[in-house]
């Protein structure tokens, strides 16, 4: 069977400090759904780009790596209530068709609601994206008026099939307890990337995602250093905190995990994602460089420096190669 892999296309630049709250890897997942006759919805929400395999059929036809619906044949629509990865507020989405060909949605919209008991009966929903026309076989890039939501309801019309659904938002650390130790960069605590130098074989993205590293290509992994130097990413906490622990996770990184780590951290406020990346060279350290072994987890505490808070850090990975996952445990400062 031949394999073909949706093509990476660049996320607007707008979008790019946001978190896909609609991601399988933090929790997000279908409540349910009018139909999902050819494929099942929950493969919309997975964050692996689409595939299409050539050949392969189910019972019900021809697999297809997404949600699709079957051909309707009376009046109306389909749609599917997603309950997403945390709380968060949306500011975009991406709607891909890619492999959808003959059978996409001609158009779709996007309701979302406020339901942290996941009480939805009778809920009211507000519209976060007008009925909007879809091609086949490609993203679709929206942007909405920032609300606060917990689920989002996507309305296709009449019925076809979506690929990937990403929501782009920030995510809303609710009820925060200041008084118990959090992963400060968690993705579910609202942590994300900033910046990093290169991300040739695996996006730092995965340094924050729940849960250990699945392979090797779940985590941060940069291309071979040819030049003096070395590698890094900025990552942003959810919320500032006070850093009490570290830990550094080179799981499945056996021929290629960096030599060395270090990490530095700052207050800022007030300053924008650009202005950050010149300025982060000259943080204070809060774990200095440190050696590394491959497949492990390391632990500092100890080695920890003392900041009163932090709400950056910049990850330094001596010279190159990958990281799976980085935690780092501390307790939120108002």
């Amino acid at each position: 069977m031949t394999v073909h892999i949706a093509q990476t296309v660049a996320l607007p630049a707008h979008l790019q400090a946001f978190t896909n709250l609609a991601d399988a890897r933090i929790g997000a997942g279908i409540v349910s759904c009018s139909d999902e006759f050819f494929a099942e919805a929950a493969r919309m929400l997975q964050s692996a780009p689409a595939r299409f395999i050539e050949g392969k059929y189910d019972d019900n036809g021809k697999w297809m790596d997404g949600w699709e619906t079957r051909r309707k044949r009376e009046a109306g629509y389909d749609w599917c209530i997603v309950r997403l990865g945390a709380t968060g507020v949306v500011s975009g989405f991406d709607i891909d068709t890619s492999f959808f060909t003959g059978n996409y949605p001609a158009s779709a919209s996007i309701e979302g609601c406020y339901a942290p008991d996941n009480q939805l009966e009778g809920i009211t929903w507000t519209v976060l994206l007008d009925n909007s026309p879809l091609s086949p076989d490609q993203h679709h890039f929206f942007d909405c008026a920032a609300q606060q939501v917990t689920h989002i309801r996507i309305n296709i019309f009449p019925d076809g099939g979506i690929a990937r659904l990403r929501v782009y938002g920030r995510v809303v650390v609710e009820n925060v307890d200041t008084t118990r130790q959090i992963d400060l960069i968690g993705l579910k605590n609202g942590g994300r990337i900033v910046a990093f130098s290169d991300a040739h074989f695996g996006h730092p993205n995965n340094l924050i995602s729940p849960d250990r590293g699945l392979n090797m290509g779940d985590g941060w992994e940069t291309k071979r250093r040819r030049a003096p130097g070395f590698d890094w990413c900025m990552i942003a906490l959810g919320q500032p905190g006070q850093v009490e622990k570290i830990e550094v996770d080179t799981a499945y990184f056996k021929g290629n995990f960096p030599a060395f780590c270090s990490i530095q951290a700052a207050y800022v406020d007030h300053a924008s994602d650009a202005q950050l990346i010149p300025q982060s060279m000259f943080w204070p350290f809060l774990l200095q460089q440190q050696p590394l072994t491959m497949d492990c987890i390391h632990e500092y505490v100890e080695e920890v420096l003392q900041h009163q808070k932090v709400n950056y850090i910049r990850v330094n990975m001596i010279p190159d190669g990958g990281i799976s996952r980085i935690r780092l445990w501390g307790k939120v400062v108002d």
